[in-house]
């Protein structure tokens, strides 16, 4: 009978093993999932950084378009009403 204990006992305890191994693989690959994650998320918050400031430029630059539109229409008018001065000169 003694040696039935000892059989069972060796039996659990390879299965405890068997259940350490497997947790230690699933600790592995979730480390290695964490440092691809961490590595991804840094890519990305560079990414993010950057069409940060290409929005920036872009705002900036149509601002500047708008201002420069702006400044346009004032010529043109300004240009009209020397041209109808000039007309009336010309009579």
């Amino acid at each position: 009978m003694p040696k039935t204990t000892q059989t069972v006992d060796l039996e659990q305890i390879e299965r405890l093993a068997d259940k350490v191994k497997a947790l230690v693989g699933i600790l592995e690959r979730t480390r290695e999932e964490l440092s691809q994650t961490i590595q991804d998320n840094q890519r990305l918050q560079k990414e993010v950084d950057s069409m940060r400031e290409e929005l920036s430029t872009v705002t900036s630059s149509g601002e500047e378009m708008t201002t420069l539109l702006a400044e346009r229409e004032q010529i043109r008018s300004r240009v009209q009403e020397m041209i109808e001065q000039l007309d009336g000169i010309s009579v």
